[in-house]
Parts: structure tokens; C-alpha cells; sequence
């Protein structure tokens, strides 16, 4: 019980800092990758974009701390599943890692031009804009089309299991189904990522992540759902 407790307590905490150190991490991002001279304004604000930079370094520690907390309770009812939940988030965490060394990158490139150590503006210019290019795709494949995975995997498990109550693993898998949707009509450009249908298609499964934090922490995962798994595990050993 105690066990239970604290893993569900951890799993509200890690979606909740996640969301938030996301949000601030993209907004201390802006002077970087939003500015038409971000040269310039990159090197101006470089701690701000350093401290964004961290904050999605712990935006990577917590999607992965969700993961590693879920595993021994989600491989009770379904092993395999529980397994690539964990592979497709530490996938999800790799791609977002790439896209801050991007970002990191961009703001070297600032810091030499604004020093005078760069003066080849051309070609300055064509390393920017693949830099920032990186990011965009990471942007996209990482919150968008991994997630979209690894939300169907845990949220099938907790809708078969009864860990939680049959709504929220509604709302994920079809918030995931939607944010999935939406990683593959903004890889063949027919909408944009930071857009209203972007936007619309991504909240069910924002929505999801933050009840499912907020019930956790509040009431933790269904004992009930516990026993009735043990019991079952008891009498196929018996079986045995």
C-alpha cells in the first residue's frame, strides 16, 4: 500500500513538473528562436536562454522519472506494453535532448557573432536556420508523435487494469490518438505546430496528463485493482 502510494504521488509530480518546466522552458527560449535578429538577441539574453535550456533538462529528467515510476506497476498487468512505454518515452527524451543541444548550438553561433569571432554572415545565416530547423523537428516528433505513444500504452493499461478510473485513460487514449494525428499533419505541412488546430489537437492530451496528476497525487492508484491482480497471480501460481 505504501508502495502504491508514493509511486503515485511521484508519477502526479513528474507529469506536473514536466508541463510546467516545458511551458517555461519554450518561453525563455524566445529571444533564440522567435526574434527575426536572433543573432543579436540571442547573445543579449544568453543566461535567459541557458536557464530555458535547463528547464527542458528537466523537462527530460521528469518524462523519464514518469516512466521508471510506472514500470513496476504496469508491468503487473502487461509486461510487454509497460516495456515499450518505457522505451518510447526514453526515445521521446532523446529526441527533446537533441533539440536543446540545437538550441545550445544557436546560441554558440550567437556569442561568436556578436564577438566578432564569425564574420561570414552567409554562411552564419544557413547554419541558423538548420539549427533552428532541428529544433522545429524535435519539437515536433518528441511532445508530439512519441508522446502520442507512449500515452496509448500507459493509458490501455490503466483503462484493462482499473488503476484509475475509466475516464482518464478515455481522455489519454484519445488524446493521444489526436496528438498523434497531429505530429503527422504537421510533418507533411498541412498544418503548423504553434497553430490553432495545433493547438486544439494537442490539448485533450495536455488535459489528461494534468488530471491524471491531480488524481493521482490526490488519490493515488486503485488498491482494489491491486488485489484483485494479486489474487489472480495467487491462484495461476497454485494452478502451477
Amino acid at each position: 500500500m505504501y508502495t502504491s502510494n508514493t509511486a503515485s504521488k511521484m508519477v502526479g509530480f513528474f507529469f506536473i513538473l514536466a508541463a510546467v518546466s516545458a511551458i517555461v522552458g519554450l518561453l525563455l527560449y524566445d529571444p533564440i528562436l522567435n526574434s527575426p535578429s536572433y543573432f543579436v538577441d540571442g547573445s543579449a539574453h544568453d543566461n535567459q536562454v541557458v536557464w530555458g535550456a535547463i528547464m527542458e533538462l528537466v523537462l527530460v529528467c521528469s518524462a523519464i522519472g514518469t516512466s521508471i515510476t510506472m514500470f513496476p506497476l504496469l508491468r503487473k498487468y502487461n509486461e510487454s506494453l509497460a516495456l515499450g512505454h518505457v522505451c518510447f518515452r526514453f526515445l521521446e527524451a532523446v529526441i527533446i535532448l537533441i533539440g536543446i543541444i540545437s538550441v545550445l548550438s544557436l546560441l554558440s553561433l550567437s556569442r561568436a557573432y556578436t564577438s566578432g569571432i564569425v564574420t561570414d554572415t552567409s554562411s552564419l545565416e544557413a547554419t541558423g536556420v538548420l539549427l533552428k530547423a532541428i529544433h522545429e523537428w524535435t519539437f515536433m516528433l518528441g511532445p508530439n508523435f512519441m508522446l502520442g505513444i507512449n500515452t496509448m500504452l500507459y493509458s490501455y493499461i490503466f483503462y484493462k487494469s482499473g488503476l484509475v478510473p475509466k475516464f482518464i485513460p478515455i481522455l489519454g487514449m484519445t488524446g493521444a490518438s489526436l496528438v498523434f494525428i497531429a505530429a503527422l499533419l504537421e510533418m507533411f505541412g498541412v498544418i503548423s505546430q504553434i497553430s490553432v488546430w495545433g493547438v486544439m489537437l494537442a490539448l485533450p492530451v495536455a488535459a489528461n496528463e494534468m488530471i491524471l496528476a491531480v488524481w493521482l497525487i490526490i488519490k493515488g492508484f486503485n488498491t482494489t485493482a491491486f488485489r484483485v491482480n494479486n489474487n489472480k497471480q495467487i491462484s495461476a501460481g497454485k494452478m502451477i
